[in-house]
């Protein structure tokens, strides 16, 4: 059977971001959600979360560029001198696997992220991270350890084909009872998802979970990155020839809840 959750990633980054993922939800093919808890619009993103019981919302855990949970001063290594998440994700993830210091403040932000998430009392539906972090061995680990406390069921594994790597992420999630996408598609046109790009996806969909993340937005907002098409990227889940090509195909769809 081919299963199908379509995700939309930095809930809560932004009240245009909320907005289309209502709007995506409501009218067109959108399942799930990621919430960023530090998000400029986080509570705006809840408040949509819960008048739209049926769109399945997990952590969207954010450890690079973003705002933190956490006051800078527990955490000064993982931030810069304004407060946010360092960006040079190469240094800092040498910094978590090397220093036992930052591994902790590491793990109290994650930790924190959690309790927030948590806080909100909405079901977690799955767990993934901004610019994929959690590819990175210190971050999953401690995402796995910290999450299972919380009742984290599902994670992503973001790689569109079968390598070594990809391979070695799903055993060791699953090794840890967690849920895994046979399937992920989205890196590969982050940010560019358009209508016909989502189409061929949708038309060579193979059998077992997948999952398609995208970032739709009803426009750029303060902080959103340069050149993607957010507009476009709700358009296409809008868009009646993709609409129909999910009614017609016999796609199960819904969020990892909805696959356990």
């Amino acid at each position: 059977m081919k299963q199908l959750i379509v995700t939309a990633d930095d809930f809560g980054a932004a009240r245009e971001v909320n907005e289309a993922v209502e709007i995506a939800h409501r009218d067109g093919i959108l399942t799930a959600a990621s919430l960023m808890v530090a998000g400029p619009a986080a509570a705006d993103a809840v408040a949509v979360a819960k008048r739209n019981p049926s769109l399945r919302v997990g952590l969207h855990l954010t450890l690079v560029q973003d705002r933190p949970t956490l006051a800078a001063a527990q955490i000064p290594d993982l931030v810069d001198e304004d407060g946010f998440f360092r960006s040079d994700m190469a240094r800092t993830g040498a910094a978590m696997f090397f220093l036992p210091r930052v591994r902790r403040q590491l793990a109290a932000e994650i930790e924190a992220q959690f309790r927030t998430y948590a806080a909100t009392g909405l079901p977690l539906d799955h767990v993934n991270t901004h610019k994929h972090f959690h590819l990175h061995p210190t971050i999953a680990s401690q995402m796995v350890r910290t999450g299972k406390r919380y009742g984290m069921k599902a994670v992503r594994v973001p790689f569109e084909t079968d390598n070594v790597v990809a391979s070695w992420q799903k055993r060791r999630f699953r090794a840890n009872g967690l849920r895994v996408p046979d399937r992920v598609y989205g890196l590969r046109w982050s940010g560019a998802m358009t209508a016909a790009r989502l189409a061929s996806i949708l038309a060579n969909l193979p059998e077992g979970l997948n999952e398609i993340y995208m970032h739709p937005a009803t426009g750029p907002y303060p902080g959103s990155a340069p050149g993607y098409r957010y507009a476009e990227e709700l358009g296409a889940l809008l868009d009646k020839q993709v609409i129909e090509k999910i009614k017609s195909s016999g796609y199960r769809c819904g969020g990892f809840a909805d696959f356990s």
